[in-house]
């Protein structure tokens, strides 16, 4: 299995190690700028205690559908504005009666990434709108191959993407109730499960929601992943793990499933038993964070690894598993 995953996670020879940055610049600071380590330190106990204001945001004006396609401004602008056009594909339902599920692909996906699985929702009467995450596919700036500025040794920047990506995905959960639709959910992969949870914690429209690969901090994934070894080398000598930790709090699930204890929401928790990239024990942690808190949920555990959940057999018992649940729970 580790070496199936290792063929798989390096098939891209295209990553870029990129020099550390702190991206101040990226963040509404009221902190002291003279100290970036202590400022963003600061700042992120400060976004977890504030998170309702942290995420929120005005409903965008200027909805567009055109062959299927959702576009808006975001509601948080990142300055580029082929990223800062929200695009999201709409697969309607016939048979959803008001249901529908936000889709977020995983980190590096491109535009086809869980159309299959939106369709797949689509036999089991559910609406989805799969959204582009941002610096992904159509909102790549042109100098990118990868979505390098959604994760990367950007301190700030790093933290603005998650903190965009969650914000437009509500701007979606907004147009799908103002198409109609009342039973919401979500779903997500990897990068994308995160901003789901996120949103999740965030938004009391949410129903039900898939969480595909599962972990608690942002920065411990990011700094002992496999998918991950060369943001860590921009990082390392900069920053520790433990700074890491704390730096990217505000956007990590561990912050928030307090939360979720006093909601109605069903979750679908899934984790990979020999998962290199979303080590299996932070995977636990999140299921066991769920168990201490009473917050209901299923966990589903495969005996696969991160890429080759996305490998037959295991792709089809994932996508029908998250299918019947959220059909089941919307």
């Amino acid at each position: 299995m580790d070496r199936w995953e290792t063929r798989l996670a390096t098939r891209d020879s295209n990553r870029v190690v990129r020099p550390f940055e702190w991206g101040l610049e990226w963040l509404d600071l009221e902190e002291n700028k003279a100290d970036p380590a202590s400022c963003i330190g600061s700042y992120a106990k400060r976004a977890i205690e504030e998170s309702d204001r942290f995420f929120a945001y005005q409903t965008p004006s200027d909805y567009r559908l055109g062959a299927n396609v959702l576009t808006f401004t975001s509601p948080l602008p990142s300055g580029y504005s082929e990223n800062d056009q929200v695009t999201a594909d709409y697969f309607p339902s016939s048979k959803s009666r008001g249901r529908a599920v936000v889709v977020l692909p995983q980190w590096n996906a491109d535009e086809q990434g869980h159309v299959g699985l939106c369709k797949l929702m689509n036999h089991f009467g559910l609406s989805a709108l799969r959204m582009s995450m941002p610096y992904h596919d159509r909102r790549m700036p042109p100098e990118l191959e990868r979505a390098d500025y959604h994760v990367s040794s950007n301190i700030g920047r790093t933290i603005h993407a998650c903190r965009q990506a969650a914000i437009d995905a509500r701007a979606c959960l907004d147009w799908l109730e103002q198409k109609g639709y009342s039973r919401l959910g979500v779903l997500g992969t990897s990068l994308g499960s995160c901003i789901a949870f996120l949103v999740a914690a965030h938004d009391v429209r949410v129903r039900a929601g898939a969480f595909n690969h599962v972990s608690t901090n942002f920065g411990d994934v990011v700094w002992t992943g496999l998918s991950t070894r060369h943001v860590r080398e921009g990082l390392e000598g900069h920053v520790t793990q433990e700074q890491l930790h704390l730096y990217w709090s505000m956007i990590s699930p561990a912050s928030y499933v307090g939360r979720m204890t006093t909601r109605d929401m069903k979750s679908l928790l899934i984790w990979t038993k020999y998962d290199t990239t979303f080590l299996p024990q932070f995977s636990r942690e999140l299921v066991n964070a769920y168990r201490s808190h009473d917050v209901p949920h299923r966990a589903l555990s495969l005996p696969c690894a991160h890429y080759t959940l996305g490998q037959p057999p295991f792709n089809l018992i994932d996508g029908l598993s998250m299918c019947a649940f959220l059909q089941k729970n919307l």
